[in-house]
């Protein structure tokens, strides 16, 4: 292998580890708020343990995503430097957007609801919980929106005498038509890791408390609806995820059609110009992805999910393989056709089955049951990683499917390699990065085992907590157990 693959497996190996965190913190950030909330509304302690319960498993993947972040961000220097150099002027904005105030704002009031339980009002502290929720999307966008610029650059100018892309207009990098599609396209798939994890491990704790010979105790029965109630959250978050990720993805996909036809007809492996085109279920093709061999084909859907009418044409490989040679001269501008078609189907396939046991599982538990089916339990099991897997193929297509291009139809990803690196040092720090990434992707899932293993916490001190700051004395900042005490001594 040579520098280019070398740098290019590192980048891959990195992005989708560290995105492996990026959607379970978008997702529990908002479910742990939504549990904190219903707590503050309703004073069932069955919300405040489900809240700090549900918030361990948040501040694991906070703690070891931001690990893996600063190591992505490391690698770009180490190999890509004359990629930041050409389009640095115009990516870095965003990203350094995020750095100085999302990234700001999260950290700070993760650290506020973290350590201000008990300490600060209970509604200032379920708003430092929220603007982390709120964070975490504003972190997103501003990524997605540096991303969105390699998939379809806007916003620049080309300065010959540098010899480098500068940024013209900020309000449209982050206004870029694939940033507005994309961005609540990786919103909804967020949702259904975050509802997932929280409806397996409810699922699990449900069906271990059956089986448990001590199912009398008041504990095991307030246990029991508490996960019922975590549970049937977490299912429905799968399913708004599901429903918003199809109809958001059906939109990508007329954006991408517009913007970069060559993915869009890789992902299909539609080599000739159709109209109207059908959309592949299965398709078996030459060993160097030339040409398609045997497909089994629904008519006519392809035209549709491209176009938006049934009877629309959508090209095919080999035109634009033609229109883009006399456009940037000599050279192979198809994607690896293999990987784009069937990490695509990978992605919606593996969504669509965790869709699927989402509402299998609010059935079987509907009207206050709890299943004990085997299958059920080995459904829990593997229904976090599903929509982690469709999210991960899901990048892996967009990258893989822009390719041979770093910047779309600006900077071929050849162009983009630090000058001077070698197979060796890139081999060493690709090396050293995956063993680091599979320690940190160990340690992530043994922390998540061990804090989701147990039972729900004691919360008697938080409740109690809330309840007193509930009965405040209106005007005085006091509650009416304070209410002989100086008012320093108050909070």
């Amino acid at each position: 292998m040579d520098v280019l693959d070398l740098a290019r497996w590192q980048f891959g190996i990195t992005t989708v580890v560290h995105f492996f965190f990026v959607p379970f913190t978008i997702s529990m950030a908002f479910l742990v708020a939504i549990m904190q909330t219903a707590w503050m509304r309703t004073q069932n302690e069955r919300w405040l343990r489900l809240t700090k319960f549900f918030g361990k498993l948040l501040l694991v993947n906070l703690a070891v995503g931001v690990v893996t972040g600063l190591v992505q961000e490391f690698q770009f220097g180490l190999n890509w430097s004359d990629f930041s150099r050409f389009v640095g002027d115009i990516f870095g904005a965003p990203l350094a957007m995020e750095a100085l105030l999302a990234f700001y704002l999260e950290s700070v009031f993760v650290g506020v609801w973290i350590f201000g339980w008990g300490r600060i009002p209970p509604k200032i502290h379920l708003a430092t919980i929220w603007v982390t929720a709120c964070a975490t999307l504003l972190s997103a966008y501003f990524i997605l929106a540096a991303n969105s610029f390699m998939q379809n650059p806007v916003g620049y100018r080309i300065n010959e005498e540098a010899g480098r892309a500068e940024l013209t207009d900020i309000w449209a990098v982050l206004t870029n038509k694939v940033t507005l599609i994309t961005f609540p396209h990786t919103l909804f798939a967020a949702f259904m890791v975050g509802g997932a994890v929280v409806a397996a491990v409810a699922m699990l704790h449900l069906v271990k408390g059956r089986r448990d010979p001590v199912t009398a105790a008041p504990e095991a029965a307030s246990d029991a609806g508490a996960f019922r109630s975590a549970l049937r959250i977490g299912a429905v978050a799968v399913l708004i995820g599901g429903v918003g990720t199809a109809i958001t993805g059906d939109l990508q996909g007329k954006v991408m059609t517009e913007v970069q036809p060559m993915k869009m007809a890789a992902a299909e492996a539609l080599y000739e110009t159709e109209q109207p085109a059908p959309f592949s279920l299965f398709t078996v093709g030459t060993l160097d992805g030339s040409r398609a061999l045997y497909s089994i084909e629904i008519p006519q859907l392809l035209s549709f999910l491209s176009t938006g009418s049934f009877e629309g044409e959508v090209r095919g490989i080999n035109d634009i393989q033609e229109e883009y040679e006399e456009l940037y001269g000599p050279g192979d501008y198809a994607p690896n056709i293999p990987v784009t078609y069937w990490t695509f189907r990978f992605m919606v396939g593996c969504g669509g089955l965790a869709a699927a046991i989402a509402a299998w599982m609010l059935w079987t538990t509907r009207r206050g049951s709890v299943p004990g089916s085997v299958w059920m339990l080995r459904a829990a099991a593997v229904l976090p990683f599903l929509p982690l897997a469709a999210n991960s193929f899901g990048w892996i297509f967009t990258e893989m499917g822009r390719q041979p291009w770093l910047v779309f139809g600006l900077m071929p990803t050849a162009s983009g390699i630090t000058p001077g690196s070698t197979a060796g040092s890139v081999f060493a720090t690709l090396s050293a990065f995956t063993v680091l990434y599979a320690g940190l992707t160990w340690l992530w899932i043994w922390l998540l085992v061990k804090h989701a293993r147990p039972g729900l916490p004691d919360v008697s001190a938080e409740a109690d907590w809330g309840r007193r700051r509930s009965r405040d004395v209106a005007g005085t900042g006091r509650d009416d157990d304070d209410a002989d005490r100086p008012l320093m001594f108050a909070y």
